[in-house]
């Protein structure tokens, strides 16, 4: 099968009128698709059924089960559209079911109070970091899309047990065709800190997300990102991971919560 990159694949949602597409092995992660990307396919197909223009303001997404390499389609359904926003969901499935469903609401800007990001962030300059781990293990064969510089913790096998992941992330094609799909894509890179608590492999799955974005995707022209993640609680099996996504000047863009389990 030959390689196939994101915009390539979002293309044919785009222009295919069943909103059909397929991956190819270099977005696997173990037995399953990247999530990040399969949650992108969705956004694009909630896109094509807008009426008019909307930015992406919140995305909720249930991974139901593993997404096959093999051709999928994304069903979009609107629930309602409002003068200002437009409430969808959507499915990506394929003859043996469903594997993720997402809802969005895309909104329009309103005049209104201006309230500042909480505190002043200042990421970690990239030339001052390793950009990949050397202790991580074998590497999932998506992440040749994108390029990490990893500023350390939430190191997966490690045994570190820590709170705490941050690193740079760009992808390695050009997405600026694509804005919400480039920064859904990104805010599902960082690999379960709950990973870092162990010295072998355990299977860990997402189970939930919700991206939140304080800037309209198209306004963010920063092409590296930056992400800093927490874990915020693990117990029976489910973790809970926070994270904000900066860009190049330290501004707040998207915050990240996201369900994990994990097998011991």
């Amino acid at each position: 099968m030959s390689e196939r990159m994101l915009t390539e694949i979002l293309k044919d949602i785009e222009t295919n009128e069943d909103m059909s597409t397929h991956l190819s092995p270099s977005w696997q992660q173990g037995r399953a698709a990247f999530g990040g990307l399969v949650a992108s396919m969705a956004v694009t197909g909630m896109k094509k059924q807008l009426s008019d223009p909307k930015s992406l303001r919140s995305l909720l997404v249930n991974f139901v089960g593993p997404t096959p390499i093999t051709p999928t389609n994304v069903v979009p359904r609107v629930l309602r559209e409002g003068k200002s926003v437009t409430q969808m969901t959507a499915d990506v499935a394929d003859d043996s079911g469903i594997h993720l469903h997402a809802s969005a609401a895309f909104g329009l800007p309103r005049e209104a109070k201006f309230v500042p990001q909480a505190s002043e962030f200042k990421p970690e300059p990239r030339e001052s970091v390793p950009l990949m781990p050397k202790n991580m293990g074998s590497i999932p064969n998506f992440l040749k899309h994108f390029d990490i510089h990893w500023t350390g913790g939430g190191i997966p096998l490690s045994g570190m047990e820590d709170r705490r992941c941050g690193m740079w992330v760009k992808h390695t094609e050009d997405m600026s065709a694509y804005p919400e799909e480039r920064i859904v894509a990104l805010a599902d890179m960082p690999p379960p800190i709950m990973l870092s608590h162990f010295k072998k492999l355990v299977r860990v799955s997402s189970l939930s997300w919700s991206l939140e974005f304080v800037r309209p995707p198209e306004e963010v022209t920063s092409e590296w990102m930056y992400l800093d993640y927490t874990l915020e609680a693990a117990a029976n099996g489910y973790s809970q991971q926070d994270g904000r996504i900066f860009d190049e000047d330290g501004n707040l863009c998207a915050i990240s919560r996201q369900c994990m389990v994990y097998f011991e």
